[in-house]
């Protein structure tokens, strides 16, 4: 796995290469959608900070509803087909407190990214989402495969809501 080049995502951004890595980004309420086309081997990820575009600024990657749907069609510009992707959901814990926390933005980021999918019917293979811990990913674009770490190691956060079904990856 690290003889990949690597490949570190920042927020707002995203990353949809033909080229192998290892893509790595740091979340708390934002939400990473891995997007991962079994038959062509190809991968696509998202660092989101919003859900959704208000339709007031300019366009840009921190909003989920606008960077979901780029990846996906980065994705369908290399041939792949809805029916060979597969979706990997990671982040939206609710880290922040006082006065905003009560905007639940890991909650609203998380629920775009399951809404989007369902619209596209992209199967959503793995979900580690929600809990109160930002979380470390590495996305291997070549095999799909994510390894996913807790910030603090020391600590077991019970909200984690952790889904894997049973998957093409």
């Amino acid at each position: 796995m690290n003889s990949l080049p690597h490949y570190l995502l920042y927020p707002a951004n995203i990353f949809v290469e033909k080229t192998p890595y290892l893509v790595t980004t740091i979340l708390g309420s934002c939400v990473s959608v891995c997007l991962y086309d079994s038959k062509l081997k190809y991968g696509a990820i998202n660092h989101y900070i919003l859900p959704y575009w208000n339709g007031q600024d300019l366009v840009t990657m921190k909003y989920g509803n606008m960077s979901i749907i780029r990846i996906i069609e980065e994705l369908l510009t290399f041939g792949c087909t809805y029916e060979n992707i597969v979706a990997q959901i990671f982040g939206g814990a609710e880290v922040l407190t006082g006065m905003s926390v009560n905007f639940h933005i890991g909650k609203r980021n998380i629920q775009v990214a399951m809404d989007i999918l369902e619209e596209f019917k992209i199967p959503i293979c793995v979900s580690e989402t929600g809990g109160n811990k930002g979380r470390k990913i590495t996305f291997n674009t070549l095999t799909g495969e994510v390894k996913s770490e807790i910030i603090r190691k020391d600590y077991i956060d019970e909200n984690i809501d952790i889904k894997i079904k049973k998957s093409k990856i």
